[in-house]
């Protein structure tokens, strides 16, 4: 939980791990910004406000339309067909209702989007943002109609990267991103 005290010896013992073990990993979170060091008090889960888990999103959106452009401009054959089945798949879960089916497509989508532009430093960024804003995306994914809401922003993504046109890519992916962080105020407004 945000804000949740981490103990060295408890985590050490609840995991069976050594000491040092768990304060390199505890480092290693640290550096990934998920667990912040606090001095004389050690170690707790860190929190993201509302006002930093957008300014994330924003940055994710940045990079992944980055991503997007590249990959319409490096596509192949075998990439389109990949694209278009977790198109069909994400459509089939909208209809069906099936919210876990469609979360998983859209993982997948993102990763194969990113896969395909080569572009390994955007996807270490993007997957150290993920981690960082999971919280909030965790919800979004629970909100009552976002799947049919983000579909057709998904399968534009899909068309225009298929369609190898990178400016189109970008913007679409943009949207998307967009769309995200206009959900992520909507949550908190509703709080």
């Amino acid at each position: 939980m945000p804000d949740q005290r981490l103990v060295e010896a408890d985590i050490s013992e609840e995991y069976g791990s050594s000491r040092g073990n768990v304060r390199i990993a505890l480092a290693d979170l640290t550096a990934e910004g998920l667990v912040e060091k606090v001095a004389n008090r050690g170690a707790r889960v860190r929190a993201v406000s509302l006002d930093e888990a957008i300014e994330i999103t924003e940055v994710r959106g940045a990079l992944e339309s980055l991503c997007a452009r590249r990959a319409a401009e490096r596509v192949g054959p075998g990439q389109v067909a990949q694209l278009r089945d977790i198109g069909r798949r994400m459509t089939a879960a909208v209809s069906e209702g099936d919210r876990e089916a469609y979360s998983g497509c859209n993982r997948e989508l993102h990763a194969l989007v990113i896969e395909i532009s080569g572009q390994r430093t955007a996807a270490e960024t993007i997957r150290r943002l993920r981690g960082q804003a999971v919280r909030y995306q965790y919800r979004i994914a629970q909100q009552s109609g976002r799947p049919a809401e983000s579909l057709p922003q998904h399968l534009a993504i899909i068309e225009s990267v298929c369609a190898q046109d990178p400016d189109a890519a970008a913007a679409a992916m943009q949207a998307h991103i967009r769309s995200v962080a206009r959900s992520i105020e909507m949550i908190e407004a509703a709080k």
